[in-house]
């Protein structure tokens, strides 16, 4: 890739599984040292064991919660070059049929989470010699053959994208760059803990939507773009990067 990302820090959150994972061992594999931050200690223990804990460490904190957030950054060792935004929850469930209590979860997780660790961050990248932020959208914000039922995950994600906007031109004076990663679907643990009835309706919506869907890719796939963001030299940001799977297959059946 570069060797931008040599001896850089970059703080990754819900970095033990999925996307975050494979972004950080991407950036790990480019040279840089990575802080994970995520809910579950067992996790965060397997990843930084998986990455070496020479270039990795694990905090513990949920995004969800402003207080955990701020004494997760407070916890962090050494300044910070980058924070990845990756931390995200979906619950699946038609309009008429929300949960109060997820609902809430998903805005508090996904929109106020990248809200409220930018905030976090922000003082920490100031001066530092290539600071970035990348916020981790969703190709279901804008595309709409990606999976039925997703309406408030997909509509955090697309308050994420809208705050990006904003926070890129807020921090250009202080030299930090601000990028929108906007993935499509990825073979991932994301559905681990979705109510069985719910998916089956979500599916069952979405088969309607048309007979093919996009498939062939992976995390690592989003992870090399991410990485590929950092790549660029200060005063250079890419401001949004799609990447989608591009090959299309038959829809599984139920």
């Amino acid at each position: 890739m570069t060797d931008n990302l040599q001896g850089q820090h970059i703080v990754v959150t819900g970095g033990g599984s999925g996307f975050g994972l494979a972004i950080a061992r991407e950036l790990v594999g480019n040279g840089a040292r990575v802080t994970l931050l995520g809910r579950r200690q067992a996790a965060l223990d397997d990843a930084v064991a998986a990455l070496g804990t020479d270039c990795a460490a694990g905090v513990v904190c949920d995004v969800a919660d402003p207080d955990a957030i701020r004494r997760g950054f407070a916890d962090l060792s050494g300044p910070i070059d980058g924070l990845v935004n990756n931390a995200g929850m979906a619950r699946p469930g038609a309009v008429d049929d929300l949960d109060e209590s997820e609902v809430i979860q998903q805005v508090n997780t996904n929109f106020l989470g990248t809200v409220f660790c930018c905030k976090a961050a922000i003082p920490l990248l100031r001066g530092r010699p290539n600071a970035r932020i990348v916020n981790i959208s969703s190709a279901s914000a804008w595309h709409y053959d990606e999976m039925s039922h997703l309406s408030i995950y997909a509509s955090t994600k697309a308050a994420v994208e809208r705050f990006t906007r904003d926070l890129r031109q807020e921090v250009q004076r202080d030299g930090i760059g601000v990028t929108c990663v906007r993935p499509g679907a990825a073979w991932t643990n994301f559905a681990d803990g979705w109510d069985a009835e719910r998916i089956h309706r979500g599916f069952e919506a979405w088969m309607k939507t048309g007979p093919d869907m996009d498939s062939g890719m992976l995390p690592e796939h989003v992870a090399q773009a991410v990485a590929h963001v950092f790549s660029y030299p200060r005063g250079v940001a890419v401001d949004l990067l799609e990447v989608r799977p591009n090959q299309p297959i038959p829809k599984p059946e139920l």
